[in-house]
C-alpha cells in the first residue's frame, strides 16, 4: 500500500505569511482599513479568503464578489512574492530525500492553484509529487478534512498512512479530523497555539525520512 508526506503550503514549504500580510495591508489600506498584527494572527493566518475578507470588510463576502476581491489579493501576493520565494530551511533536501525513500508526496493548500503553480513552479516540485490540490478543488476548507481525504485517495494511501505538515489552527484540525499524523512546523504559532500534534519542527534541517517513517509506525 505504501506510505505517503502531505505538505500544506504557506509557512510549510515556503514562510509566506509576511508577504500575505502585506498584500493584505494593501488591499485594505485601498479600502481604508488598517488592520494590526495581532488581528492578522487571529484572523488571517491559517484561515480561507472567504473568512479572513468576511471578518475585516464586516459583512459576508461570497460567490461573485468573494472571487473577485479573492483575485484581487492573491495577485497582488503573487506580484511581491514572487521575487523572495525561497523553501524553508532545510525543505529541498528532506522533500527529495522522502522521495528517495520511497514516500508518496502530496501538497495540499487552502491557497488558490495559481499560488502552488508559482512556488511548486519555482522549486521545481512538480515532477515530484503524485497530488497537488489547492481551494478550487474542495468545495469545504480546513478545518473540514476534504482536502486531506481527498489528498489520501489521489495518492491511493490510507489516511492512516499519512504524515502531513501543517502550520495552523485550522490546518492540523483538518489533518487530524482526516485520521492523518501530524508534524506541526512552527513558522507562524507556537505550540500552545496549535492542536497537539504528533511531532514538532521549526525548520527541516534535522529531520529525516527515517524519523516519519517511525511516526507511522
Amino acid at each position: 500500500m505504501g506510505k505517503a508526506v502531505i505538505f500544506d503550503m504557506d509557512g510549510v514549504i515556503c514562510h509566506t505569511n509576511p508577504f500575505h500580510s502585506q498584500a493584505f495591508r494593501f488591499f485594505f489600506e485601498k479600502r481604508d482599513l488598517f488592520p494590526t498584527e495581532e488581528e492578522f494572527q487571529e484572523h488571517m493566518y491559517g484561515k480561507n479568503n472567504g473568512y479572513i475578507l468576511s471578518h475585516f470588510l464586516g459583512r459576508e463576502i461570497k460567490g461573485e464578489e468573494l472571487e473577485e476581491l479573492e483575485f484581487e489579493k492573491e495577485s497582488l501576493f503573487r506580484e511581491i512574492y514572487q521575487h523572495h520565494v525561497e523553501p524553508i530551511p532545510g525543505f529541498m533536501p528532506f522533500f527529495h530525500s522522502l522521495k528517495e525513500f520511497g514516500f508518496k508526496l502530496g501538497v495540499a493548500t487552502s491557497a488558490p492553484f495559481a499560488n502552488l503553480e508559482l512556488i511548486g513552479g519555482r522549486l521545481n516540485l512538480f515532477p515530484f509529487l503524485h497530488s497537488a490540490l489547492a481551494s478550487e478543488h474542495v468545495t469545504k476548507h480546513k478545518p473540514d478534512p476534504e482536502v486531506y481525504i481527498k489528498t489520501a485517495k489521489n495518492l491511493g494511501i490510507d489516511a492512516s498512512d499519512c504524515v502531513v505538515f501543517e502550520d495552523s489552527f485550522s490546518g492540523v484540525t483538518a489533518a487530524k479530523n482526516a485520521g492523518m499524523k501530524v508534524v506541526g512546523v512552527l513558522s507562524s504559532h507556537t505550540k500552545d497555539q496549535l492542536p497537539e500534534c504528533d511531532d514538532y519542527l521549526q525548520d527541516y534541517i534535522s529531520i529525516t525520512p527515517q524519523i516519519i517513517s517511525n511516526l507511522l509506525g
